[in-house]
């Protein structure tokens, strides 16, 4: 039974004048061509990676892409780095987590090649917490990639990945279509890399060798203990033979599969029209891998291919030359550069136009809008990029990617958060656009009925314990939060559940419940975010509310709801199942939840309108706005501070924090909530609100 009272006017009011502002601080971001693009921040090994690459190619003093003087640029990346280091003495993957023990080693090797004494209080802090967690021996294979090429270990330590899986058969059971596309712009440049071995000497007194407990140890593989036994001892079996069959033929018969390898990259990488790519992946890890593949196949620095490559990485950089505060619990600083994984102009974009859809606005209404419409319109991709491999043959091209320009890669996540939010900002173009979109999304459904984020998979249990996957991601199986998603969108288009293919990934999604009546969260955190994605689309599709499951995931919501409405969970929660849904209050948590709540209970759930209290009540005020203690990233009025990480890019692994999602997400959450009583959200000065709340009232 839904209830019946709903809010006060004085309610209503305040969160008419809530969404108003955020409106205008919404507003305020947007790009002059109409996108809007905020930070996205990641965690430390960003910048210590980024600057072991430097060390590996030889360029720690050397000029910048762009004429910079590269030791005052790489100053201030070593600076911030110094800046993240925690008072245990480690470096985390965001607020609150564990110490990472590779994030900590690679940031003390960082911070001894650029000169901190390791006798610096600050170093032993760290070199004291890396050895009582094993020592240096233990980190992931990823970060034993530049330990060995900087000669701090054997590379018989590094996993061997034959770059002639380049061409192996379809029928092969590893392939490189049955693997995640980003471990794909991974694997392969590591395979170079593994192959050819470039190795750069350093002297001792540059060296971590004090890092290590077990010299023996330092240089053999490492599987890691979440491997069944049966299967560590057969991929160490196999990484043996293909290491004794490479030294045995050497590598100039293997040339062959290098340069088939080599190709494979960069068709990947081309900036070229009809498939332009701003940089391999347009994500941080394989733009760092190929300019090392660029070093060992002896590629001058001068080449065209070489110089783009360290122009689209350096963009990532965030400069900061006034004191600023960082998300990651550093203290106040400045004169720094810290690095973003990738750029997220696609996602930032179809979601706040969501957030305007929500408001009331369409893009005949706004112009605002209309101008996010056409940029989004422009950036579908046509291209027929890895995911031909695994759909129906004759499959059309459509759809959208998460960056600036990554066409090989349109995901199913981007496609149909931009498709939703074209068919509702209306119009013919628009509408054709998110039709061609959710076509393309349809082909990609996994056979399991959910969808995966960018190829039509199946999940193979074994990929995940060869000694390359300690990564968490090496598959991209289907899920339920993007299965919840695309659901939502497919009912923006008039798709419902007695479509077999709704049908079909409705009880995926019901599969994949929790006994507490929540939703693991793949790209998000967690089970908030997790429930939300998961809930919605069934319900929007013509799942009745009143279904058992459902009820379930409301209640769980409700359950763990705080005393003052708000809603915060701690990434923490993948690691201990029994932090679920606790954790510091967020915006974007709380704008999850109350989304739910709605969703479930409707309009007039007094938790709902706890929850938006919250939101209206934290919102920044324009005196709060200026004063950096209160407001560290430098928010408009309008927004909310949030300096929690809620995105999940892998879990266990890598964390985000979205800089936009503090502001669009409560603006979406409240904007519904006022829609269903009538009300339309409009910016201060030009709104008929008071109408709108007296005649809602009325209703």
């Amino acid at each position: 039974m839904l209830p019946t009272t709903g809010p006060d006017r004085q309610t209503l009011e305040t969160l008419a004048r809530t969404a108003g502002d955020a409106l205008v601080a919404l507003k305020s971001l947007q790009r002059n061509d109409g996108h809007w693009c905020a930070e996205l921040e990641g965690d430390s090994i960003l910048q210590s990676e980024y600057l072991l690459m430097k060390w590996i190619l030889g360029q720690e003093r050397s000029a910048m892409a762009d004429g910079r003087d590269g030791v005052e640029t790489l100053g201030k990346v070593v600076r911030y780095l110094r800046l993240q280091q925690r008072a245990d003495g480690g470096w985390g993957q965001y607020p609150g987590s564990t110490i990472d023990l590779s994030a900590t080693v690679k940031a003390y090797f960082c911070l001894k090649l650029y000169g901190d004494s390791p006798d610096a209080p600050h170093m032993s802090r760290a070199r004291a917490v890396i050895r009582a967690m094993g020592g240096a021996e233990k980190c992931n294979s990823f970060s034993n990639f530049y330990l060995a090429a900087l000669g701090q270990i054997s590379w018989n330590a590094v996993p061997a990945i034959p770059p002639e899986i380049v061409w192996l058969p379809k029928w092969f059971y590893f392939h490189m279509d049955r693997m995640s596309a980003w471990s794909r712009t991974m694997i392969l440049p590591l395979a170079i890399v593994a192959t050819l071995q470039p190795t750069r000497k350093l002297g001792s007194e540059q060296g971590i060798a004090e890092l290590f407990i077990s010299e023996h140890d330092r240089h053999r593989l490492k599987m890691p203990m979440t491997t069944p036994h049966g299967w560590r001892v057969f991929f160490k079996v196999v990484d043996s033979v293909l290491k004794f069959v490479g030294r045995a033929i050497g590598t100039a018969p293997r040339m062959a599969a290098i340069r088939a390898a080599y190709s494979w990259i960069l068709a990947r990488a081309s900036q070229d029209a009809p498939a332009p790519t701003q940089g391999l992946g347009a994500i941080f890890p394989p733009m760092v891998y190929i300019q090392v593949v660029f070093h060992a196949l002896g590629v001058k620095r001068n080449d065209p291919l070489v110089a783009r490559a360290e122009k689209d990485l350096d963009a990532f950089f965030i400069e900061e030359p006034a004191a600023h505060a960082a998300g990651q619990g550093a203290p106040a600083h400045g004169n720094t550069i810290h690095i973003q994984p990738c750029f997220s102009p696609v996602w930032d974009t179809g979601i706040a136009g969501y957030a305007l859809a929500d408001c009331g606005l369409t893009a005949a209404t706004d112009r605002t809008f209309a101008h996010a419409a056409e940029w989004l319109r422009g950036k579908e991709v046509r291209w027929t990029g890895d995911w031909i491999a695994n759909v129906r043959p004759g499959t059309r091209a459509a759809g959208w990617y998460f960056e600036y320009q990554n066409a090989w890669y349109a995901d199913v996540d981007d496609t149909v958060m931009v498709a939703m939010t074209l068919k509702r900002a209306g119009g013919a173009e628009n509408e054709a656009a998110a039709r061609r979109g959710v076509e393309w999304v349809f082909a990609m459904q996994c056979e399991n009925g959910g969808w995966a984020a960018f190829d039509r998979t199946r999940n193979h249990q074994i990929y995940e314990y060869v000694p390359f996957a300690d990564h968490n991601a090496m598959q991209d199986p289907a899920c339920h939060d993007i299965t919840g998603r695309t659901l939502e969108c497919m009912s923006w288009l008039g798709y419902r559940i007695d479509n077999p293919t709704i049908a079909h990934a409705v009880e995926f999604i019901k599969g994949h419940q929790e006994p507490e009546g929540c939703f693991w969260g793949r790209w998000g955190v967690n089970y908030i975010y997790g429930t939300w994605q998961a809930v919605i689309g069934p319900i929007r599709c013509g799942v009745p509310r009143s279904e058992p499951w459902i009820q379930r995931a409301g209640a769980w919501i409700k359950s763990v709801q705080k005393s003052d409405g708000s809603f915060g969970e701690t990434a923490n929660s993948y690691e201990d199942r029994s932090l679920m849904g606790t954790g510091p209050s967020t915006a974007s948590q709380t704008a999850w939840a109350a989304m739910v709540l709605q969703e479930v209970y409707g309009a007039n759930d007094p938790d709902l309108w706890r929850a938006l209290r919250w939101l209206a009540q934290t919102q920044l005020r324009a005196a709060d706005a200026v004063q950096p203690g209160l407001n560290p990233d430098g928010d408009p009025a309008g927004s909310w501070v949030e300096t929690e990480f809620t995105g999940t890019g892998f879990p266990k692994v890598f964390y985000l924090r979205y800089h936009m999602y503090r502001l669009y997400f409560p603006l979406m959450a409240i904007g519904r909530a006022l829609s269903a009583h009538g009300i339309s959200v409009q910016e201060p000065g030009k709104s008929h609100v008071a109408t709108d709340i007296r005649t809602a009232l009325v209703k």
